[in-house]
């Protein structure tokens, strides 16, 4: 194993992944408390991962599973999710802030996969030409040190959602942060891929 395409692969996917700490330590405060939260995320996060794994290699070995124009319609799903999310939070408004506070729902694995999935538009972007340049072993590398990181994401995500400090924030703030960032990628990911003629 080649300890430089290790090290890449590690930086690699610290840069293009740094955006989903974020949404991780949200998607822990929301489901704080509950059973089975973690293994909801943890699956959600592989399953959008594995996503954008397919997509990479496929698009890197000339068989596109998604045309590039597509990519940016993307960001219609944690906009959907987003706006969801922030009209539950309008519904509950009126409930007292310690009902707010306590343990949420477990996050649906399905929906975190969809987010992680269409937050790494860019990531599939990334991924394509050093694919196509490493090769089937290099490319193996890449994938398997991506998919260890994945689980130390999950790691750091709980970690920093489980932090007095942090924990206390977005027990308080989570339930609004949460929309505001998923709509923020969203129309993020939208204009920056030009949907929509924008």
């Amino acid at each position: 194993m080649d300890i430089g395409i290790v090290g890449s692969a590690i930086g690699l996917f610290a840069v293009t992944n740094i955006d989903d700490l974020l949404i991780l330590a949200l998607f822990f405060a929301r489901g704080a408390g509950q059973r089975g939260t973690t293994r909801a995320i943890a699956v959600g996060q592989y399953l959008g991962f594995l996503g954008i794994l397919v997509a990479a290699v496929a698009a890197a070995s000339g068989a596109s599973l998604l045309p590039e124009s597509v990519l940016p319609y993307l960001g219609l799903l944690p906009l959907f999710l987003g706006l969801r999310s922030a009209v539950q939070t309008w519904r509950d408004r009126h409930e007292p802030d310690d009902a707010q506070t306590d343990g949420g729902t477990v996050p649906s694995s399905l929906e975190l996969a969809a987010v992680t999935f269409a937050n790494g538009g860019d990531n599939i972007g990334v991924y394509v030409p050093v694919f196509a340049n490493a090769g089937l072993s290099g490319t193996t590398v890449y994938m398997a040190v991506f998919l260890v990181l994945v689980a130390v994401w999950v790691a750091a995500g709980c970690f920093f959602a489980t932090r007095p400090s942090v924990a206390a924030a977005l027990s308080r703030w989570g339930h609004i942060l949460l929309p505001v960032v998923l709509i923020a990628v969203g129309v993020l990911i939208l204009v920056e891929g030009g949907a929509f003629g924008v």
